[in-house]
């Protein structure tokens, strides 16, 4: 439909436009990326929408045991890394330590939380939620990043502290080098556990931001610790205080994102392209499509389609098929909801012109 089967560029014809003179294996890579995204996306716009579900289902069916896995684990090992890390905050008295140490405390409750906000997502009551649970993952991220923002502020301040006064004799402690040393192995770990499976669960994919996250700082932290306490006492408080402004930026990116989704921020336009082209080849009987939004409601999106019928059609048809195209939608795994309006002409205002 709409020819474009035809647009799909051959691996022959992709070596052929960037083998000209004069081309640098930068242009040529760049020339084969271009052609490889557009033949995908071309791929995706012709596959059916129920293929786009079944893929999506025998995806989360066959990752299932994984996903949890790789939840539990990470929260039964946060819970231990954070005993590690607050005994080798203690026991060496290092402004480092306790910088990946208020990080490590607070995983594990916050994994509980979102753990807990996950499955109530998935099980909520409609009538005292009637948009559903999507939004409650982002809000309990939203929460979690401003209790760890607050933190490291603390620490950014006892850190100024220690460096203006020059208080940073600390003297090397190694059992609490290796229960840090520990943590990082085990975070490298998890995380490249929750790499390959962040794309089937929005609560795998935060996890794996996490480990990733707690890579830099737990390795940080065991250097500014250890050349604090061997090579100059400011190293160590001045490896807090970056720990601690990474973390306030990390998780103010994180809130960003997830206030983004909350404040209903706009599709991205492959998105966009896969709902128009799909809705506009539904039915012989629409006639053309009017306008589509779509925003975002939590990790998914909210859909919208006007769509364009004879004016002569009866009210059961159009009915039956804007509710079988919103049944096909909704079938979509990043589409929380859909809406279809139906009209019998284009020459009118466009409608809900109230900005709420």
């Amino acid at each position: 439909p709409l020819l474009l089967r035809s647009r799909v560029v051959e691996e022959s014809e992709v070596r052929r436009r960037h083998s000209g003179k004069g081309r640098n294996r930068r242009d040529e890579r760049q020339i084969r990326d271009f052609y490889e995204a557009q033949n995908e996306h071309i791929e995706r716009l012709l596959k059916p929408i129920s293929a786009h579900a079944d893929e999506d289902k025998q995806d989360r069916e066959s990752s299932a045991l994984k996903v949890k896995i790789a939840v539990y684990a990470s929260i039964g090992a946060n819970f231990v890394l954070a005993i590690l890390q607050l005994y080798a905050a203690v026991s060496s008295l290092s402004l480092s330590l306790f910088a990946t140490a208020a990080d490590s405390v607070f995983d594990p409750f916050a994994n509980l939380v979102l753990n807990w906000l996950h499955r109530k997502s998935e099980n909520v009551d409609e009538r005292k939620w009637p948009i559903g649970g999507s939004r409650f993952e982002p809000i309990g991220n939203i929460t979690y990043a401003a209790l760890m923002g607050m933190v490291s502020a603390i620490l950014v301040v006892e850190s100024i502290q220690e460096l203006a006064t020059g208080d940073g004799d600390k003297k090397l402690f190694i059992p609490s080098l290796i229960a840090v040393g520990v943590a990082f192995v085990t975070k490298a770990i998890l995380a490249i556990y929750c790499y390959g499976l962040r794309k089937y669960s929005s609560q795998v994919e935060v996890l794996y931001q996490d480990h990733r996250n707690d890579l830099f700082i737990n390795g940080f932290g065991i250097f500014t610790s250890a050349a604090g306490a061997t090579i100059a006492g400011w190293i160590d408080p001045a490896g807090a205080l970056i720990i601690s402004v990474a973390i306030i930026v990390s998780w103010t990116r994180t809130a960003f994102g997830e206030f983004k989704t909350l404040a209903g921020g706009a599709a991205p336009t492959d998105f966009l392209q896969l709902v128009t082209y799909n809705a506009a080849l539904f039915s012989d009987e629409i006639q053309a499509i009017e306008s589509v939004r779509a925003y975002s409601s939590g990790p998914r999106y909210i859909v919208e389609i006007d769509i364009v019928m004879h004016p002569e059609t009866p009210l059961w048809k159009s009915h039956d098929l804007s509710q079988a195209l919103q049944d096909q939608l909704e079938s979509l795994p990043m589409v929380e909801r859909a809406f279809i309006h139906v009209d019998h002409e284009v020459e009118h205002a466009f409608e809900h012109r109230k900005n709420i």
